[in-house]
Formats: structure tokens, sequence, C-alpha cells
């Protein structure tokens, strides 16, 4: 490990969290970011489910959620396989490096810790994606928990209340998601570290890049934004 591992690794850091806050809100106020238009549609379709009975719509939406999410755990899962399989070869895969040119060539404690990291960058998304799961899972039964029509004469307040739970587990759910996802994009950039810690720096950035476009520049949030 060198100066400029530790520079790179710092800087994927300090992008990472400036990327976090700022698509949170905790930065630029002003202009919504993407995430933060689907919260607010999240809330507005949970709050919609007080004028109809067939909550069956509202849990069909959820479970493609949740499917959405156990897809992209079991992805991980099989990415944590592939970083253990590539620490029992690497001899193997250091042999493979120097035969390459422009590659860096550390030792191979510096591989390993290389390895290590993009194995904890994994196990941290699965562990956001399998509560993220879980959080869509109570958002169902809560949502199947609001009053009928019939009923929200009794007490309209007690059912808001109940919506506006279901309305939270999903935001809670949806930003473990996004967590998640985010772990897996910038993994793209971390590849890069195998090669060089310069290289690494350069595709953090142009992931980081990329994602803010997305948030804030990009068709999508252009639609939702249309009266």
């Amino acid at each position: 490990m060198t100066y400029a591992d530790y520079i790179a690794l710092a800087v994927f850091v300090l992008l990472w969290t400036g990327y976090n806050w700022t698509v949170d809100g905790r930065i630029f106020r002003s202009r919504m970011s993407l995430s933060r238009l689907m919260t607010e549609n999240r809330r507005r379709w949970i709050m919609n489910s007080l004028k109809r009975d067939l909550k069956m719509i509202d849990t069909q939406i959820i479970a493609g959620l949740q499917a959405g999410t156990a897809f992209f755990a079991s992805t991980t899962i099989f990415a944590l396989g592939g970083c253990f399989a590539l620490l029992g070869a690497t001899e193997q895969a250091q042999a493979i490096f120097q035969d390459l040119p422009y590659v860096f060539h550390g030792g191979r404690t510096a591989f390993e810790l290389k390895v290590g990291g993009l194995t904890c960058l994994f196990g941290y998304s699965f562990f956001k994606f399998g509560w993220a799961y879980r959080l869509f899972n109570y958002c169902s039964i809560l949502v199947g928990g609001i009053p009928m029509m019939s009923d929200l004469d009794q007490d309209i307040e007690e059912a808001r209340r109940r919506a506006e739970r279901a309305v939270k587990i999903n935001i809670y759910a949806a930003k473990h998601f996004n967590a998640g996802l985010r772990a897996i994009f910038l993994s793209i950039g971390y590849l890069g570290w195998f090669i060089s810690p310069y290289v690494f720096m350069v595709l953090t950035a142009f992931v980081i890049f990329v994602l803010i476009r997305r948030q804030f520049f990009s068709e999508a949030r252009e639609a939702l934004l249309e009266p």
C-alpha cells in the first residue's frame, strides 16, 4: 500500500459520503433529487389507498418492490462468493495482473486487502437489501391494516395515522434499497483500484458524475417535475 492508495481510498469515501448528502438534500435543498421526488410520490400513493377498498393493488406494488430487492440481494451473494474465491486464488490473479501493461503491482498483502475491501462493499449492499426487503414486508402488513372506506367516518384521524406509518416504513425501505444500489454502482469504480490508485480515483469520479446526472439532470426527473 502506497500513499497514493490511501489517498484514493479517502477520495472514494469522501465522494460516496458527499453524494449521499447531496441526494438526501443536506447540501443543496433548493434542487430536488430524483430520489426525493419519488419519496413524495410514495407518500401520495399510499395516502391515496385511503380512497379505495382494493388494497390488493397496493400489496401487488409492494410485492414488485420486494422482487427487485430480492434480485439485488441474491446478486450481492454471488458477488461475495466471487470475492472469497478470488482470495483463494490470489497467486493466479496476481500472475494475470503482472502480465498486463500499465498495471500497478503491489504485494500479495495489498491485493488481499483490496479484495477484502470489495468483500465489505458487497456485504454492506447485502445487508442494506436484506433490511429493505424486510421493511417492504412490514409496509405490506401496515397497508393491509388501513381501514376500509366504510370505516373511515368512524375515526378518520386514526386511518390517516395508519397510512402515515405505512408511508414512513416504505420510505425507509427505499432509502436502504438505494444505499445498497449505490454501493453496487461504486464497486465499479472500486475495481479500478486493482489496476492503479489513479484509475480508482478517475473511475469513482466518473461513476459519481453519472449518478449525479441521473439524480439531478435526467429525463426521468424532468418527467416528475411536469405539472
